[in-house]
């Protein structure tokens, strides 16, 4: 759709050297999916899900994670109101549709619970009662690499919920002379030219064509394959067992064949190629692999050993 260009055009001119963190951003919106980005400071990844939420008739919150926030931090909570006498329950910054999780792991663990029933339920929970989270709820975090002190390791369980990890690295030269451009632009009050806001009824329409998207049997298989040798259950490939002690579960299944379908839509396609499938690999499996000491010791990431997994496993 129209629409859903123009946001991609405007995020590409707003966010510039970041074209394929942009693209995997919009893979996650329109498959409905939440999204897990880590890269040094500096490199827009705020600014990137603000004007996200800008192009979008949406409402969105950012969250600064700290080591003191708590869970009605981000749920709400129930509030006694003396004139009623009665308790009434103040939502928090769950229950807006975008969400921007800043610097995730530096909040501890009760936190990151709180979080996690959000991303996997859709709802939230306080005191005895639940909650429903609105029907567009979309969280982005980022994590910053270079820092480890003052953090909490993600648990696997919540890392399992986020369908794509993306690692955005700095721009080459070019892209930092128009990045300093921009940035002189901005500050003269010069901006640019948004375009329409998408709606919801429109995103949720293009989240029913992206379903469409034509994902042929041996393609499908090809998934299948993909994610069953992560888990060494492939007799073929059974070497890939000395280096993933955990593999990719059934979710990671799912979220490979709906990114997969959302990256041919958005490049107006009706069907999905080996090379959508091999592309969001990464993203979708980076995060959901952990790797043996016997890797970790040989200085292998788990890029690599996606590449290992993409030479190896045939299609069809």
């Amino acid at each position: 759709m129209n629409a859903l260009a123009d946001l991609q055009r405007f995020l590409n001119t707003s966010i510039i050297g970041q074209s394929e963190f942009i693209q995997q951003l919009l893979v996650a919106l329109i498959a409905d999916g939440h999204i897990l980005v880590e890269g040094p400071p500096g490199l827009a990844k705020t600014r990137a899900v603000k004007t996200l939420a800008s192009g979008i008739q949406a409402s969105f919150h950012r969250v600064q994670f700290t080591p003191d926030l708590l869970p009605a931090d981000l749920t709400g909570t129930d509030i006694f109101r003396q004139e009623s006498g009665e308790f009434k329950f103040q939502p928090g910054p769950l229950f807006h549709n975008i969400l921007l999780a800043d610097e995730i792991n530096r909040a501890p663990a009760k936190v990151q619970s709180a979080l996690l029933e959000a991303m996997a339920e859709s709802q939230i929970t306080v005191g005895r009662r639940s909650y429903g989270l609105p029907e567009l709820f979309m969280v982005m975090a980022t994590q910053n690499p270079l820092e480890q002190e003052g953090t909490y390791p993600l648990p696997e369980a919540q890392l399992d919920r986020f369908m794509l990890k993306v690692n955005i690295d700095y721009p080459g030269a070019i892209d930092e002379l128009k990045i300093l451009a921009l940035n002189e632009q901005e500050a003269q009050k010069q901006e640019l030219e948004k375009p329409v806001p998408l709606t919801k009824e429109t995103l949720f329409e293009i989240r029913q064509e992206v379903m469409q998207v034509k994902l042929a049997p041996q393609l499908a298989q090809y998934i299948v394959d993909l994610i069953i040798a992560t888990r060494g259950q492939n007799s073929a490939l059974a070497g890939f067992k000395q280096f993933i002690e955990y593999g990719a579960s059934p979710r990671a299944t799912m979220a490979l064949a709906r990114g997969a379908r959302a990256k041919a839509w958005l490049e107006g396609r009706d069907f999905v190629t080996p090379d959508d499938i091999q592309t969001l690999a990464y993203p979708v499996l980076r995060h959901r692999l952990l790797l043996t000491y016997q890797a970790q010791a040989k200085g292998m990431t788990s890029d690599a050993i996606i590449d290992k997994l993409i030479e190896q496993v045939a299609i069809g």
